[in-house]
């Protein structure tokens, strides 16, 4: 055999290996087909709704890996798998058929495309333009959830056509899954603090100590001051009032007049008031501290000005407030013909919130 193609003319056997090389370039195309696009990387689909069967934003976002013609974007959702190419099974309850295209980054000018022709396709269409690729993302709204909690999924391909015809330019795959919510619960009671003191460290009513005040020996010639501290808060939705009640200072049939009146300290004369700042004529009493909105009441929240009249609301707030801490200060004045005796009151402060 070797010998009689020794002795075929040239031309032959130049036609006979041409035909070889020929049928072998056929071999490797089919063994090996050629691949169209690339992968869309950095794919995502966030929903603004994972619930069943509730209409939801859905926000598409990929890259575009490399420069091309764009001209529309495919993205198919299914039941079955990821898979382009592979028959997609409709998600059950699934439609994105009524969706409105609310938003558009990176490559712009779309709009939707074929929308109504299915339940579980959307096409963006715009004229084809080239792309030097990058970040791109796309808002629906509109978009009916499946009825049914589980895994979906998918596909997205780009085309250079303007009605997603042809062969695609990339393409890729994602999952989505549907859930039952969690139902989380809890309750928020109505509460209301107080306290009262000589004093109170802070904000805590557990350290709050003494109920008793001697004034010692009053006297004509100088005023007699002392003072206590009450701490309030609460979470009502109109805050919370705080009253005084009592009687003012008295010795058997004998009495220290209540300033009914708001007035300023008068050695001499015959007076038992009270106010909620920091005074100077007497140097006695705070203003009040912490985060809380509530405050002294008109006219006990004027320095150097005192008042006592059983029943009157001395603090309060409108709203919900956080801690406060009011430091209440008493003056006694007496004139020179004051009785002698031991003279003695008892102050009651209540604080009511209102829910």
């Amino acid at each position: 055999m070797g010998s009689l193609i020794g002795k075929l003319p040239r031309a032959q056997v130049n036609r006979t290996l041409v035909v070889s090389l020929l049928f072998l370039a056929g071999l490797l195309y089919a063994i090996f087909p050629k691949a169209y696009g690339a992968e869309l990387p950095n794919r995502s689909l966030v929903l603004s709704d994972n619930r069943i069967s509730v209409s939801a934003t859905y926000q598409l976002g990929f890259n575009i890996p490399n420069t091309e013609t764009l001209g529309s974007i495919e993205l198919q959702i299914c039941a079955n798998n990821p898979i382009i190419g592979q028959p997609c099974t409709v998600p059950s309850g699934f439609d994105i058929s009524s969706a409105v295209l609310s938003g558009q980054t990176g490559e712009t000018g779309f709009s939707i495309l074929s929308s109504g022709t299915n339940t579980y396709t959307v096409v963006l269409t715009r004229t084809p333009a080239i792309t030097p690729g990058g970040n791109v993302s796309y808002t629906f709204q509109g978009v009916v959830n499946p009825d049914s909690t589980g895994s979906y999924y998918g596909r997205i391909q780009t085309f250079p056509t303007s009605n997603a015809s042809g062969l695609a330019t990339d393409s890729g795959g994602l999952a989505i899954s549907i859930n039952n919510p969690l139902q989380l619960t809890s309750t928020v009671p109505p509460y209301l603090l107080f306290c009262a003191g000589i004093t109170i460290a802070n904000f805590d009513c557990n350290t709050a100590s003494g109920a008793y005040i001697n004034f010692g020996n009053f006297s004509s010639k100088a005023t007699s001051s002392a003072q206590t501290q009450m701490v309030t808060a609460t979470n009502a939705d109109t805050g919370y009032n705080m009253y005084v009640y009592g009687t003012t200072i008295t010795s058997g049939n004998n009495t220290i007049n209540s300033m009914t009146l708001s007035d300023v300290s008068r050695p001499g004369i015959s007076q038992f008031g009270l106010n909620l700042v920091a005074n100077q004529t007497p140097q006695v009493g705070a203003d009040p501290t912490g985060p809380g909105v509530a405050a002294p009441t008109s006219p006990y929240d004027q320095a150097n000005l005192f008042k006592f009249l059983s029943g009157d609301i001395v603090a309060g707030a409108s709203q919900p407030t956080d801690y406060k801490k009011f430091t209440a200060s008493y003056i006694v004045n007496i004139p020179s013909g004051q009785p002698v005796g031991v003279y003695v009151t008892s102050l009651t402060y209540v604080c009511l919130a209102n829910f």
